[in-house]
């Protein structure tokens, strides 16, 4: 629900697409200087105390953002909100840094190996699921109530999230690192996803991380939705929810049939299909043919976040886990709000459509660029 209710409000409060631009700034800046150093936290730690802990933070600064942006603010100024926005949300990238990763090792520990690719599979629908109907919802409630409702609804949507983890048990940590400092473990994460045998992780984790980079027109949607398509703040929901519902589909039907052979090749081509459809989105000046477009986006990004995440979690072992998925988020979570940044950025320089359409041009050129450069991950299969 928050980066529709956060960048409605702060393009309602600016009118700058450059401040939605900064919101996602905001929040990558301290998730990937804290990476590293989490991930070897992550592996030393008790996962679900560490999960617990990150839950409870994120709740008392959405309570934070319900204050920020509630009525009682609307006599400050603009440039206040606007500033506490970004500190709040800023907070939560470097809490992010710690349970990503966490969370991610954890769902490993959870099932047997032989389980794992399905268990990823249903553990990111669950995530779409939210992510479908969070952005719907607070679209509507948007329009026909208020932010600050919508806000409750999300802090109580956390708080009952933390109290339901609770009913998991805990799991030892699989990592003593003995007198290992914190420096060490970092460099074995990263010489463990730099290491010429794990090429077609690294590859993989790229291609997605400068195509999310390009391609991220969703960055910008409150932007679409005022000046482009002329819609109010419940279709703009519908937009944001139309790339997960993609993204829950393509899951959806991965579990049932499961790709037997040519992952690599599959994860290009379904790159190169999301490039396409973020040009169709740029150029659209309907509605529907947007919705259209982002949701046939999440449909390829679906197809590829089932085979990186299972390259992620098949390939390593479990005492390193929590540091490749610091690594990975560097790469892969992190350019959502990069890639935020970069449209805002690029729609203030050249233009809203332009900006987009660069994007779209962009992304289908590291499909390319990877498809020469990367053969074994062109041929990779599991």
């Amino acid at each position: 629900m928050s980066p529709v209710l956060l960048g409605w409000k702060l393009y309602e409060v600016t009118g700058s697409k450059l401040s939605i631009g900064i919101l996602g700034l905001s929040e990558v800046i301290p998730a990937v200087l804290l990476a590293l150093p989490a991930g070897v936290k992550v592996d030393r730690s008790n996962k679900h105390r560490l999960i617990s802990i990150c839950m409870a933070l994120y709740f008392l600064l959405m309570i934070g953002l319900l204050i920020v942006t509630s009525q009682w603010f609307t006599s400050s100024s603009k440039q206040l909100i606007q500033w506490l926005i970004y500190g709040l949300v800023f907070c939560t990238g470097a809490i992010r840094a710690y349970s990503s990763p966490a969370i991610n090792a954890f769902v490993a520990q959870l099932v047997p190996q032989e389980s794992l690719v399905r268990a990823i599979s249903i553990n990111s629908m669950t995530w779409l699921i939210a992510a479908v109907a969070g952005p719907a919802l607070a679209g509507l409630l948007l329009g026909y109530a208020s932010i600050t409702v919508a806000f409750i609804i999300s802090c109580s949507a956390i708080f009952i999230a933390l109290l339901l983890f609770q009913l998991i048990k805990a799991k030892p940590a699989s990592w003593q690192p003995g007198k290992t400092t914190t420096w060490e473990g970092v460099k074995e994460g990263l010489n463990f996803v730099l290491h010429k045998k794990q090429r077609a992780l690294l590859s993989a984790i790229s291609l997605d991380m400068f195509a999310v980079l390009f391609g991220g027109a969703v960055g910008i949607l409150p932007v679409f939705a005022v000046d482009i398509l002329q819609i109010g703040p419940e279709k703009l929901g519908w937009l944001y929810a139309a790339t997960y519902l993609g993204n829950f589909i393509a899951i959806a039907l991965l579990i049932s049939n499961p790709l037997k052979n040519k992952q690599g090749k599959t994860l290009l081509y379904t790159v190169a299909g999301f490039g396409v459809c973020i040009l169709v989105f740029a150029i659209s000046k309907n509605f529907w043919l947007s919705f259209a477009a982002l949701f046939i986006s999440g449909l390829f990004d679906g197809v590829s976040v089932i085979i990186r995440g299972t390259i992620v979690q098949l390939f390593v072992p479990d005492e390193m886990r929590g540091r490749v998925s610091s690594v990975n988020s560097i790469f892969v979570n992190s350019s959502n709000e990069l890639g935020q940044f970069e449209s805002g950025v690029a729609a203030s320089a050249m233009g809203t459509v332009p900006s987009v359409v660069f994007g779209g041009c962009m992304t289908l050129l590291v499909t390319i660029v990877t498809w020469i450069k990367a053969p074994t991950l062109r041929k990779f299969e599991y």
